[in-house]
């Protein structure tokens, strides 16, 4: 059956165009890209009994820590609007085709572009008399979503914030304000694709990944905006790590990730000491990892399922942790959203629709394996590029 499904969706055709929106008027509120270019994204409007129902979806691609990361990305599409592709393809959860996206794909569906390099979290007035460079992701997020709900967003029935990586942990910090933006909609409600990057305290690495984020707060000015339910108990710098945020998120949150998230091995696992060797070669092919790379591999898993939030039965939290080792791009890419992986004999697609529309709650972990699974999807899908960029 799940085969059968799989190659159904694989079929579809998906190759819906949507042309790219420059937010000019966004340029006097100085919300703009790392390179003052305006921001931008793209719409495709609903249809039917869509018209009054909306997803937005923001764009994933790490962050930069410190002006020189941030300077390399203004000759880029994720710094700069000049640089970004005029057309993008919608679809998963994008998508118009009713068979692969049957719950949404009436919706008017919005694929914000990201360029500011802070998981549109940052807004200092100032700007880098070095670099020109601003750092200002929390006006571009606002900006957009005004200039939506004059599009029409106002008047919504239902409504989505998603996002995938660095846009899946956007979603998380932006969440709660989403809420706020549509106050007259009577169903809000957020997911984050592959953004739940865990602090894991008892896993080589811990530094490094203790001072990206805060390199990243401290550079954008982030801590003025990060929750005081964190601030006040922790260093601003780690209330970057979605474990110490979802307990405190007002609206309904649904967290798909796999807990062998392949890019936070690859970017933010160190070998465990004396097992350095082959240790990259490993992260990007298992089948080359020693045991000891292994175990280490292993616990990190462990430690992904220790820091999930603590549910008590609460249905306004959604849990999709698949074993897949794989980051990002399960909810617009449709052999994904609606094939590959499943759990509970449900697709992800599946799972969504029957939570965002409370006819069953769903909150799986995968935690039968214990090592990384592979999971194929169809055969003529393009393999994705990993980089430490692709988030």
């Amino acid at each position: 059956m799940l085969k059968a499904k799989c190659l159904d969706v694989c079929s579809i055709n998906e190759n819906k165009q949507v042309n790219i929106t420059y937010l000019e008027i966004a340029l006097s509120k100085g919300a703009v890209c790392l390179d003052g270019s305006p921001p931008a994204y793209h719409f495709d409007k609903g249809s039917d009994d869509g018209i009054n129902n909306w997803i937005i979806y923001l764009e994933g691609g790490g962050w930069c820590e410190n002006a020189s990361e941030c300077y390399k990305r203004v000759h880029m599409d994720i710094g700069s609007s000049f640089y970004m592709n005029k057309t993008t393809k919608f679809e998963g959860i994008l998508s118009e085709t009713e068979i692969a996206n049957p719950d949404f794909f009436s919706w008017n569906r919005v694929f914000v572009r990201y360029c500011d390099g802070s998981s549109f979290s940052g807004d200092v007035e100032q700007v880098d008399p070095a670099t020109n460079l601003h750092y200002r992701g929390r006006r571009v997020f606002k900006a957009v979503i005004d200039d939506l709900l004059h599009k029409g967003m106002m008047n919504a029935t239902n409504a989505i914030l998603a996002g995938s990586s660095a846009g899946g942990l956007a979603t998380i910090l932006n969440c709660d304000d989403f809420r706020a933006m549509v106050p007259n909609a009577k169903r809000v409600k957020c997911i984050s694709d592959a953004g739940y990057f865990i602090h894991a305290k008892d896993s080589p690495g811990l530094k490094k990944r203790e001072d990206r984020f805060a390199g990243v707060v401290s550079l954008h000015k982030l801590d003025k905006f990060l929750p005081k339910s964190c601030t006040s108990k922790r260093n601003p710098g780690l209330c970057l790590f979605p474990e110490y945020l979802v307990n405190n998120i007002q609206t309904p949150l649904f967290l798909l990730n796999s807990l062998f998230d392949s890019w936070q091995i690859q970017n933010s696992l160190d070998p465990c000491p004396g097992d350095e060797h082959g240790w990259e070669n490993c992260t990007h092919h298992l089948n080359l990892c020693s045991s000891n790379q292994l175990e280490n591999i292993k616990n990190f898993g462990v430690e992904f399922v220790k820091s999930l939030p603590q549910l008590d039965n609460a249905s306004s939290r959604g849990l999709f942790i698949n074993s897949c080792y794989r980051h990002g791009r399960n909810l617009v890419f449709t052999p994904r959203w609606n094939g590959v992986p499943t759990l509970a004999n449900k697709t992800i697609a599946e799972a969504i629709g029957e939570w965002y529309f409370e006819r069953s709650p769903f909150q799986v972990i995968d935690t039968i394996p214990d090592v990384p699974k592979n999971c194929p999807v169809c055969p003529q899908a393009p393999a994705m590029r990993l980089t430490a960029l692709n988030v």
